[in-house]
Formats: C-alpha cells, sequence, structure tokens
C-alpha cells in the first residue's frame, strides 16, 4: 500500500447527518438563507460578530452533544488504524464541538487522529489551506491525501489542494452543483472506504498527482 493519508470532514462524514440545523441556526444569527453562515458571521461589525458567534458556539455544542457516529464510522476508522494509514479531521466546526461529538464515539478517541484542523486553526472550506495544513502536519504532500466529505466543499477544497476527493453521498444523490469540479469517487457510506483504498493501493497513488477519472462505487 502506498504511504497515503485518509482526511475526513467531520458533520455529516464521521456523525451522523442532521444534528446540526443549519436553517434553525442561520434564524438564530439573523443569517440570510443564500448566505454562509461563517462568512456572514464574518462580515459583521467587531461587536455583533462576538455576539453571533456565542450563539453559534452554542447551538454546535447542542447538536455536538446529541450527535451519533456516522454509519460504519467507527469500523471504518479502526480499520485505517489498523492498516498503519493515518486519518485526519478537517471540519468547519470549531474544536470544541468536535470533542464534544467524538465522547459519542466508544472505539476512537480525538488522539487517534493524525490531525484536527478546525475554523480556530484555518481558513474555512472550500479554502484549501485546511488541506495543506494536514498534509504538512502528516509529512504527507497534498496530492497523498484523500479528502472524504459529505458536501460540495469537501470536494472543492480538496480538489484545489491538489487531493484525491471522495464523496460520502450517505445513501442519497450527489451534492454537487453545475461548476463544481467532479469528486475522483464516490462511495455511499463510510464502510466503502476501506474497499476503495484496497483497490487504488495498486492504481499508482503514490506516482504523485491525483486520479482525476471519476470511479463510482457501487
Amino acid at each position: 500500500m502506498p504511504r497515503i493519508g485518509v482526511l475526513f470532514d467531520f458533520d455529516g462524514t464521521l456523525t451522523l447527518p442532521g444534528a446540526l440545523d443549519f436553517p434553525a441556526i442561520k434564524e438564530a444569527l439573523g443569517c440570510p438563507r443564500d448566505q454562509l453562515i461563517l462568512e456572514f458571521v464574518e462580515s459583521q461589525p467587531p461587536d455583533r460578530r462576538a455576539m453571533l458567534m456565542e450563539i453559534l458556539e452554542q447551538r454546535e455544542a447542542e447538536a455536538a452533544r446529541a450527535s451519533l457516529p456516522n454509519r460504519g464510522a467507527e469500523k471504518c476508522l479502526l480499520t485505517l488504524k489498523e492498516r498503519g494509514i493515518p486519518v485526519g479531521i478537517l471540519t468547519r466546526n470549531s474544536l470544541r464541538s468536535v470533542k464534544e461529538a467524538l465522547n459519542r464515539f466508544t472505539k476512537i478517541a480525538l488522539d487517534d487522529f493524525a490531525a484536527v484542523v478546525t475554523r480556530d486553526t484555518s481558513l474555512p472550506k472550500p479554502h484549501p489551506e485546511g488541506v495543506r495544513r494536514v498534509a504538512d502536519q502528516m509529512g504527507l504532500l497534498p496530492s497523498q491525501l484523500l479528502m472524504v466529505g459529505d458536501f460540495r466543499f469537501d470536494i472543492i477544497a480538496g480538489k484545489r489542494a491538489g487531493a484525491i476527493t471522495v464523496l460520502l453521498t450517505n445513501g442519497g444523490g450527489s451534492v454537487m452543483i453545475q461548476g463544481d469540479p467532479e469528486p475522483d469517487y464516490t462511495i455511499r457510506h463510510l464502510e466503502e472506504l476501506p474497499g476503495l483504498l484496497s483497490r487504488l493501493g495498486v492504481s499508482g497513488l503514490d506516482r504523485g498527482g491525483p486520479l482525476v477519472s471519476a470511479c463510482p462505487v457501487s
């Protein structure tokens, strides 16, 4: 197996989708429905920004306490650990919320991850900075990372950084929209990821560049 790392989004990827009620959070913040929450908060005057961040973090903490591991998440992570493949987290959420949500995992803890990059330490996705930070912390090139996530920003950030991208649909359809880059691979559930990695082990993943042809996993 080539030397690679796997970078996971957190909410809706490692955790079960639905814990974060984005419409309700936007309503509480006064954020227009067509705007992104973090970007809306950042655009506000400093005093108001601090107040909005307090509200946001409270809502995120509530969601973290109510969250559950996603289907197959712990088994997938344990399998990668057994194979010696480093794993990381890249999220638009806060480190505080990640720690709280990981308390709901029974076999996985924060120190099982080689890198955890949150909005506290990086520009949020779809900016590629976080992907590059994780690669640096793992001692890898971005092209040696698989970026796995359930949202279009995960794929965009991964592509911009030069990583291989894996879209997790959680059994649904694609979330990509017109003009977005296509994910390199698509999986329905995290149980499929170790099998995908086994297939990539003989597909030249260690030659230094991302694979560019999509290969849906059924």
